[in-house]
């Protein structure tokens, strides 16, 4: 009988955790009274009155009938907030710091303000007048649901070009346009921050939230990271940039230990948030379930005050993941401010910790004045009335041009841009039902995704019949495994992947007869809640592989040639098969208007110019952080997203799952590669043009702390077209471990026509050449010679010149 009563009681938890991970899809609708959302109190219902004073008018809005400092947009933020401050109750102040619950946000909770699909909000505080702050999901586009009950119109949003494509354009002013229209979508809908962008290394390729994140190099995904985070907030809302830190496996997520040296934290996984904290400030940072050395990162006072707030000099609040952490009290004193979704479990733990002199009142303040500054500097403050009517079309051309200039030529003989093809038959089922971006909080609520049969046929391509015609039939004979998981919680543990097929002989046949050339699409996905596997994911099938030989060799024996599209989240194996077809493209996963971006690589509208933000190795093993991942890919429980699981005694710990010992150190990528002369499949910073590049006139000179790095980049080929100029830098005779080079600076041309130039100028902090002295805790520069590289990829070096510090 107990035994029965114990699995019921895992049931019905199990139903529980259902049920609200659903309902912040807006998959299902729940009573409000399930959620913790906060009533209406009796001062939401008094009309605010207006003051004039000295000619202006101001809001009243504690109702005193007296202009209060907060109340006075003239008086500096510092004084406006600590005004609020000394007016708040002490239950007022501990309510603001756990935030109001998914509820509200959702559109379940009595506030006018809530957006339905939105994941939660910062309290309001009706009684001095301050509105709630609406917080919503990203970081590929803003997360809403489309519809809404009783109303005809609809709130699709943007799906635009998932983390890891952004990274491949190499170009921070494209990205940043991209934030603005992004921005631009918060705004008009009516919130006030989007939860993104992701800044995570990549360090391993199984990492189901890959896309996400921007790369396995720190100043490439810091200067992305950056822009996007300029861009976004340059419309008046927020941005919190996550997950901080290390939160590198998705594989229990939740009680993760990060055994991580401090070099490499200081070197690899903080480098990237610290250059976005310095370049961009952003609204909020989002700290990580994991813990990193035995502390939960959102109760670590070193990583979130000593670090990001003494060294660096953030400016902003750190809010918790959603039900992050297990110590409310010890998540405030640490610098955590703003606990999401908030709980009434934590409002009681926070009020118990105040009355026992656990935590103090000089905590509580501190969080508390941090975060009455950004509702100060909120849109909301302002009364900005949102259109709920953004520029979806503008914003899809937007997305269209960045995807293009994100995509990656791997290979072309002699194949591409597209000549004398009319014909185009399509092999693989993601080639008819593309993959616009990731599953989980990264997804979008978009109002279509162009496929790549739609985007060619746009361009003016006719697709082959008798291929189109078999992927028919065969999405016929498998209609189930061609349903689409609904929901986020759905999507998340089932993620979508229908089987794929061989053609036949008689197939091939009529193809190769009545077709011009063959494209094969080779899709992925992944997501939330789950870490990829090597089998059938990281590697093909055993179908994909028989599809890519059979086709390839149908088509070369008629004299016509093959292109793989790989239409992927992250890396996956290419060694194996690369040398069969005559050309590949990484297109990623480019958003809603993704096949339209690759038809215009392939027609030639647009000459690629995207490269690698990470290493495409030979084989998975070849990854150093390899030898401790989770390579099973166990799905996340979905009790745990809110329970947060039990901790384990040290002696049930299993590796790779409860802990995860970073034994590679600072070797992520192709600083592991090139430190071990290890063969790759395609290096990080690949990238192909239908036209050529010569770098000419690399000077270097230093100036003060300074290094700065002038280089001309000529298009010497017959296509316009852009080229990123990577630079690197190596330390020769170096006493310390370090890496062979590392990338230190990057930029990109404008579009360059035939014989064209540019002269370009980059710089480099003498700082940025520091390493992590563990011995003395602190940076350290090695004085003599350094050797400054403009590079094509890590691997392809083009001019190289010395400077001596």
């Amino acid at each position: 009988m107990k035994r029965f009563l114990k699995i019921l009681l895992k049931v019905v938890l199990v139903i529980i955790g259902l049920i609200v991970v659903a309902a912040i899809s807006g998959a299902i609708y729940i009573n409000k009274n399930f959620l913790n959302i906060d009533k209406k109190d009796k001062y939401s219902k008094v009309e605010m009155q207006e003051i004039t004073v000295d000619g202006y008018t101001f809001r009243d809005l504690n109702r005193n009938g007296l202009l209060d400092i907060y109340e006075d947009g003239r008086e500096p933020i510092e004084a406006r907030a600590n005004d609020l401050l000394s007016q708040m109750t002490l239950d007022e102040k501990i309510r603001i710091l756990k935030g109001s619950g998914m509820g509200s946000g959702i559109g379940l909770g009595p506030s006018k303000e809530s957006v339905p699909g939105a994941a939660g909000t910062i309290v309001a505080v009706s009684r001095l007048g301050l509105p709630s702050i609406i917080l919503s999901d990203g970081p590929a586009g803003l997360r809403i649901n489309p519809t809404r009950r009783n109303d005809n119109k609809t709130y699709y949003c943007t799906a635009f070009p998932i983390g890891t494509l952004l990274a491949s354009t190499w170009n921070t002013e494209l990205v940043g346009q991209v934030g603005e229209a992004m921005g631009n979508e918060v705004l008009e809908y009516g919130i006030d921050m989007i939860l993104g962008p992701g800044a995570n290394i990549h360090r391993n390729p199984l990492c189901g939230r890959n896309f996400e994140y921007y790369s396995e190099d720190p100043v490439l995904t810091g200067n992305i990271g950056a822009a996007m985070v300029n861009g976004i907030e340059s419309n008046g809302v927020g941005t919190s940039v996550k997950h901080f830190v290390a939160n590198n496996q998705e594989t229990n997520r939740n009680n993760n230990d990060v055994i991580v040296s401090e070099r490499a934290l200081r070197e690899i996984y903080l480098k990237g948030f610290e250059i976005i904290v310095k370049k961009a400030q952003p609204w909020t940072l989002m700290s990580s379930y994991n813990k990193v050395n035995g502390t939960y990162t959102s109760e670590s006072r070193v990583l979130l005050t000593d670090i990001v707030r003494n060294y660096w000099n953030f400016e902003g609040i750190i809010m918790t993941d959603w039900y992050g952490g297990k110590n409310p009290p010890a998540q405030i004193h640490a610098g955590n401010d703003l606990l999401e979704p908030g709980t009434r479990k934590q409002y009681k733990s926070l009020i118990k910790a105040t009355e026992n002199n656990e935590l103090t009142e000089e905590d509580i303040n501190t969080s508390v004045k941090r975060i009455l500054k950004l509702i100060l500097n909120s849109r909301k403050m302002e009364q900005y009335h949102f259109s709920n009517n953004p520029d979806l079309e503008a914003h899809a051309q937007i997305t269209r041009l960045s995807a293009a200039e994100g995509m990656v030529l791997l290979k072309n003989n002699e194949t591409l841009p597209f000549t004398g093809v009319k014909n185009i038959a399509l092999f693989g089922v993601t080639s008819y039902d593309f993959i616009a971006g990731g599953t989980g909080s990264g997804d979008v609520n978009e109002a279509y995704t162009v496929s790549l049969e739609q985007g060619l046929k746009n361009a003016g391509y006719e697709i082959n019949e008798a291929a189109k015609n078999a992927f028919e039939e065969h999405r016929a004979a498998n209609e189930k495994a061609f349903e689409k998981p609904k929901g986020t919680l759905q999507a998340m543990m089932n993620i979508y992947s229908p089987p794929e097929f061989v053609p036949s002989e008689d197939l091939l046949g009529q193809c190769t007869g009545s077709a011009d050339i063959a494209i094969i699409t080779i899709g992925r996905n992944s997501g939330e809640g789950k870490d990829r596997v090597e089998e059938n994911d990281f590697l093909l099938s055993v179908t994909e592989q028989e599809m890519v030989e059979k086709v390839c060799d149908a088509f070369h024996a008629a004299g016509k040639k093959a292109v793989v599209v790989m239409n992927i989240g992250g890396v996956i194996e290419t060694a194996s098969w690369k040398e069969k077809p005559d050309a590949i493209l990484v297109a990623w996963q480019g958003g809603q208007e993704g096949g339209n971006s690759v038809a215009d690589i392939l027609s030639g509208k647009i000459n690629p110019s995207g490269k690698l933000p990470m290493t495409f190795p030979i084989a998975l093993k070849d990854h150093a952080s390899s030898a401790n991942f989770p390579m099973e890919g166990k799905p996340m429980n979905a009790n745990s997203f809110i329970s947060g699981g039990k901790e384990k005694p040290e002696e049930e710990m299993i590796a790779n799952v409860d802990y995860t010992n970073y034994e590679e150190g600072i070797y992520i990528g192709y600083r592991h590669f090139d430190k071990n002369s290890i063969e790759v499949s395609y290096p990080f910073g690949f990238g192909l043009s239908y036209t050529r590049f010569e770098y000419q006139n690399m000077n270097v000179t230093l100036n003060n702390d300074t290094v700065y790095i002038n280089v001309t980049i000529a298009n010497t080929g017959e296509t316009s077209g852009k080229e990123a100029l990577e630079i690197y830098v190596s330390k020769p005779g170096t006493t310390i471990d370090r890496p062979v080079k590392e990338l230190k600076a990057f930029t990109k041309t404008p579009l360059l026509n035939k014989g064209e130039t540019a002269e370009l100028t980059l710089t480099i902090p003498v700082s940025e050449l520091s390493y992590w002295d563990e011995e003395n805790s602190g940076w350290a520069l090695e004085k003599g010679v350094y050797v400054i590289h403009a590079a094509s990829s890590s691997r392809d070096i083009r001019l190289s010149r010395e400077v001596t510090l």
